[in-house]
């Protein structure tokens, strides 16, 4: 471990040395608080036995940009109050007994048909996540009957719950009920949203990709290139989503059989993946295969 002192908070001391109250000083014991920060600089075997490996650390603390960016990131994602805040991050990190085990413990406590609606979506999110896709659309069902009482049928916040039902309907592969949902959900985007932001770039993806499994691939092709018009303005070059659509449009042209088409979109997804991915990602392997593939039609 390396800890450069300048790098540390004046106001926060991350670590006490204790190897003078230590039961066995020769060891020379250093306490760290449980809120400390490294970063991993390497990891390599040792040379003496393959079974142990070294991990080179560096201290961080509040200051570190990168480290900043990635929290802000991970605050602005888990969003919420309290235990809905918790539940939520459950639900991300793949907790999924501890989660549902929260949000019924919460949703015999809710006092609101607006507390009971959150956590119905919840609750289906958790299920749709496990692959449990009756139970998920039973939720997400709930949620929008209560929803539907007290809001109007456009209001922005029916839009996810509509979108989630699509996911699922898509999953069970009944394809007919997932367009139906996701159309509703891209009614209710395109009067909330800017014209340009990248949640209407999802809806209209998530259509492109019912009618692409339903072997449609023309209107597919249109919905994905939709999509991909509103992340070329709205996102970065290098965004892993724009190469989620490159992708998504070269796969549509292999099943067409313009292969040298598809080639030209499947290097674009794959240069941009490369840039903003580890090297090892599965998403890089599998653009690889997809390439590989047309090469061999071609």
């Amino acid at each position: 471990m390396t800890i450069d002192q300048s790098k540390l908070s004046t106001s926060n001391t991350p670590f006490a040395m204790i190897d003078e109250h230590s039961a066995i000083p020769s060891e020379q014991e250093i306490l760290f608080t449980m809120h400390t920060v490294f970063r991993v600089v390497e990891m390599k075997q040792t040379a003496e036995n393959n079974r142990l490996w070294e991990v080179q650390l560096t201290i961080t603390d509040d200051n570190d940009p990168q480290l900043s960016t990635l929290t802000n990131r991970i605050k602005e994602e888990i969003s919420g109050k309290g235990w809905h805040r918790m539940g939520k991050l459950m639900l991300t990190v793949g907790h999924f007994d501890q989660a549902e085990e929260l949000y019924q413990e919460l949703l015999k406590n809710a006092s609101a048909d607006s507390d009971r609606a959150h956590i119905y979506h919840q609750l289906g999110t958790l299920q749709h996540q496990q692959g449990k896709y009756p139970e998920a659309v039973k939720f997400y069902e709930k949620s929008l009957e209560i929803k539907r009482k007290t809001l109007p049928e456009d209001d922005a916040s029916l839009a996810p719950t509509y979108s989630n039902i699509g996911g699922v309907y898509k999953n069970m592969g009944e394809y007919l009920k997932a367009l139906k949902y996701y159309e509703k959900d891209l009614e209710i985007t395109k009067k909330a949203l800017p014209p340009n932001h990248p949640d209407l770039a999802t809806s209209y993806n998530n259509i492109g990709l019912v009618y692409n499994n339903m072997g449609e691939y023309s209107k597919a092709l249109e919905y994905y290139e939709k999509s991909l018009k509103i992340r070329e303005k709205a996102l970065p070059p290098n965004h892993p989503g724009l190469a989620t659509s490159y992708n998504n449009i070269g796969l549509v042209y292999d099943d067409m059989g313009e292969y040298s088409k598809a080639l030209s979109y499947l290097e674009k997804a794959l240069d941009i993946f490369r840039m903003s991915l580890p090297s090892t990602h599965p998403h890089i392997k599998s653009v690889m295969n997809n390439i590989e593939e047309v090469k061999k039609k071609l």
